[in-house]
């Protein structure tokens, strides 16, 4: 997951009193009215805004406008945003011509649909964000999570098994493909 970053608009005492004790748990930055055009949202990837107004529409803010509230409180507020935004965020992830919703673990084409384990989950997930086919013993060790190389079965019968659920029930034979390099998401 990326590291956190806490927006704080025109409150300045907020963005002090926050920057000061949980600067390693966020990254704080502070706008005001003269430099919040430069905020891009779409180049963001784990953020809150947190202003007094309603005005200003972000895809993840917190509008605090009832004072006086506990420091405890706001940082229970910020972490209930984030985990709502991640929890968004991860509920669809593109995949070719598939859906992955990584909080129910379904792997998706028009209307039928795959529950996945965790670990195919995370395994599809390795692959399609690898640039080029992925060997049994890198799987191994970024998606078992094992350091030494094992004399194991464990890689091959997992890809085995997901992709006769795969072809079961797309008829896609070809979703995950062996290279003599390793493994692929076509």
């Amino acid at each position: 997951m990326s590291f956190k970053t806490l927006i704080i608009y025109q409150n300045e005492n907020l963005f002090n009193i926050l920057n000061e004790l949980y600067s390693e748990e966020f990254k704080i930055i502070f706008f005001n009215k003269k430099n919040i055009k430069d905020f891009d949202q779409n180049k963001m990837d784990n953020y809150l805004v947190i202003t007094d107004s309603e005005k200003l529409q972000f895809k993840n803010q917190l509008i605090l406008n009832k004072f006086p509230l506990s420091i405890k409180k706001i940082l229970e507020l910020i972490n209930i945003n984030f985990l709502k935004y991640n929890f968004r965020t991860n509920s669809k992830k593109r995949i070719g011509f598939y859906t992955l919703n990584l909080n129910s673990r379904e792997l998706i084409l028009d209307n039928k649909k795959i529950f996945l384990t965790e670990r195919e989950s995370n395994l599809i997930l390795f692959l399609n964000n690898a640039s080029k086919p992925i060997n049994i013993f890198d799987l191994q060790k970024e998606v078992w999570g094992h350091s030494s190389i094992l004399e194991t079965h464990t890689v091959e019968t997992h890809i085995y098994r997901l992709r006769k659920k795969i072809k079961d029930m797309f008829g896609d034979e070809k979703f995950i493909i062996s290279t003599e390099n390793g493994y692929k998401i076509n």
